[in-house]
């Protein structure tokens, strides 16, 4: 099972679109994603770009056989990420593209039947799921928290009043977390749909040139989902502790195409400096490199260190080519688990390492390679030992 996951998504053509009369140059087949450049000759290498993902959902027409619905997207995405929250995994779900790309919808939704988003539709199956299993033997509890990252500030949306800029933290354990961000224990789906509601009133947003209803921020909606078990036999109690993070990002845009001025305009500048950060961060996990990179810092970047998968938002066929790189960080990464500890090695670093194993074993095959002498081959023997350690030393 891939650690990391990528689903694309088509929308409809909007009001604009339709007034221009504009000409779709996406096509579906499968999971393959084609994108036709019209500025290139027809037959061309150029023309059009192939891309393979988890998911290629086909939004554009309601007409279509082949359309997909809400319901489809959360059947194959939600689901899977409720059911690894109550194996005890953190998770996440991360949607991005350029402004008016269809966000908020595939995340949010509508208050319309058949028409609720990821979240609502995660937050309504998690509490059907705990009313079926919940027993003397095993509790649930649910706390929420909804905070936004407008133009690097960081906002409470479950305290619209503290309009102050909450502080992103350190922890040594449990990593980065928002200090002072509130957590609201909720005990039913209507609790958590009346605190979303409550938080997206919150929310900025503003009409631009490309969207009537632009979100001017990122917004991270996170449930934290305590299992208790008691045994019977023992009567000791285990609790496992799993985090789901759902992030709907704000739009990357062109100033000249949304006629951003003033404050839309450096909304605009800090939206595109976020995510050009998060940007670099897919680049520099997806590159096999030895060496790390220093990589600038934003408000956005410990965002996915919350136990979340990486993604930015660019122009379209850009957005496609960051899906590619955010399959990349789950290929590219061997995990090595044992009881005591856990590696991440990139496949240079494994391969000199098992290069390094190889001749060990090759000289203590092959004595006479060292000249016939036993004590030289006693003593390559031994430093290649002593090598294959420090390969896993500088490694580990």
């Amino acid at each position: 099972m891939s650690s990391v996951k990528v689903a694309v998504r088509v929308r409809p053509f909007n009001s604009r679109e339709i007034s221009r009369e504009s000409s779709c140059i996406i096509e579906m087949s499968g999971n393959t994603t084609c994108i036709t450049n019209p500025k290139v000759p027809p037959g061309t290498s150029d023309s059009v770009k192939r891309f393979n993902y988890d998911y290629s959902y086909w939004s554009h027409n309601p007409r279509d056989p082949e359309f997909s619905t809400q319901e489809m997207v959360y059947s194959d995405i939600g689901e899977e990420m409720l059911q690894h929250s109550f194996d005890g995994y953190n998770v996440c779900i991360f949607a991005y593209g350029q402004t008016g790309a269809g966000k908020s919808y595939t995340m949010m939704g509508k208050q319309e039947e058949g028409q609720e988003g990821v979240i609502p539709m995660i937050c309504e199956d998690l509490f059907r799921r705990i009313q079926e299993t919940e027993c003397a033997d095993l509790k649930y509890s649910v706390e929420v928290s909804y905070m936004e990252i407008y133009c690097e500030r960081v906002r409470d949306l479950l305290n619209p009043k503290n309009k102050g800029n909450l502080k992103v933290r350190e922890h040594p354990t449990i990593g980065p977390y928002v200090e002072d961000l509130s957590k609201l224990a909720v005990t039913s789906y209507q609790d958590i749909h009346d605190l979303i509601d409550e938080g997206n009133k919150a929310r900025t947003v503003a009409a631009t040139n490309m969207n009537e209803t632009s979100s001017r921020s990122h917004a991270v909606f996170t449930i934290f989902f305590t299992q208790r078990r008691v045994d019977k036999m023992t009567g000791l109690e285990t609790e496992k502790v799993s985090k789901i993070s759902l992030v709907d990002l704000a739009g990357s845009e062109r100033a000249d195409s949304t006629g951003a001025k003033g404050t839309r305009l450096k909304e605009g500048a800090n939206i595109n400096k976020s995510l050009t950060t998060l940007g670099k961060v897919i680049s520099a996990l997806a590159e096999v490199a030895s060496k790390s990179k220093k990589i600038q810092k934003g408000r956005l970047h410990p965002v996915p260190r919350l136990g979340a998968d990486l993604a930015a938002a660019r122009e379209p066929r850009r957005q496609l080519q960051d899906g590619d790189d955010c399959r990349d960080i789950a290929g590219r990464y061997q995990l090595r688990r044992n009881a005591e500890h856990a590696e991440i090695r990139g496949p240079c670093q494994t391969d000199r390492l098992q290069g390094r194993r190889q001749r060990g074993r090759q000289r203590e095959a092959h004595p006479r390679a060292q000249g016939g002498n036993p004590e030289a081959s006693r003593t390559a023997q031994s430093r290649g030992h002593r090598g294959a350690g420090r390969g896993r030393m500088r490694q580990g």
